[in-house]
């Protein structure tokens, strides 16, 4: 199989990835990236199950930054594209484009991802890892890098979750996607339908393992220039396992 330098992938949006106003569900959203993304890893011959097999370690996301003109809505088609940029020392780079069934560009995002060990949890160098890149594709899907994120007002405990049997995925620790839901969760249906994201960064900062209870806060304080944070921690405020903070229109 040939290597390329970007991967794209046509996607549907079905039932199961709209949400309540017909719209594609942010968390489906995350889902499409992280499927195309793994596809163009194991193109490259950096896949998951190779990287399982071999050397006993996994992809992990540990930031994004998304920004969305419009999300399609249901029975819409979409394409997404990604490319990686070169390794730095201890992560990966990766971008996106999200066009529409006329190839218009209607979302972007930029990642960073590294390498865990899954026994160890620790993480490993990229150079341990050639892969079989193509050519670094040299264009950023968003100028500029992502900025600190942190709360500007008073924090507000929203809700508690106790993470499940269903909310881990095949690392053993809650998917990316799930923390969009229960991020999306600490705001109301009616909120919802009066406001839409454009803009998200989420921090991936310690592993929410089967068993953990993640205690939810927001800070609204922003919300009338269109901005609010997110964060969970666990129940004694001694670990931070995400930051969020979403601009809105």
């Amino acid at each position: 199989m040939d290597t390329v330098s970007v991967y794209k992938k046509e996607y549907h949006v079905d039932y199961g990835d709209a949400d309540y106003y017909r719209k594609l569900k942010l968390s489906s959203l995350f889902n499409y990236f992280q499927d195309v993304a793994s596809l163009h890893a194991e193109n490259l011959e950096l896949g998951v199950e190779k990287l399982l097999a071999e050397q006993g370690v996994t992809w992990v996301l540990v930031k994004i930054l998304v920004q969305m003109e419009k999300f399609p809505a249901l029975g819409e088609k979409l394409t997404v594209e990604t490319w990686p940029l070169e390794p730095k020392k201890l992560e990966f780079e990766r971008d996106f484009f999200v066009k529409d069934s006329e190839g218009n560009i209607i979302g972007r995002a930029i990642s960073g991802w590294v390498i865990m060990d899954v026994e160890s949890r620790e993480i490993r160098r990229t150079e341990l890892f050639p892969g079989r890149f193509p050519q670094f594709n040299q264009i950023r899907a968003i100028d500029g890098r992502m900025g600190k994120i942190k709360a500007n007002g008073q924090l507000q405990q929203v809700y508690k979750k106790t993470i499940g049997y269903s909310d881990i995925d095949i690392n053993g620790h809650l998917n990316n996607s799930k923390y969009i839901d229960y991020i999306t969760d600490c705001f109301s249906i009616e909120k919802h339908g009066q406001y839409a994201v454009d803009t998200i960064q989420v921090s991936y900062i310690s592993e929410a393992l089967a068993g953990d209870s993640i205690v939810f806060y927001k800070d609204i304080s922003g919300l009338d220039s269109g901005a609010v944070y997110v964060e969970g921690v666990d129940e004694a405020g001694a670990k931070t396992y995400f930051k969020a903070c979403i601009t809105l229109k």
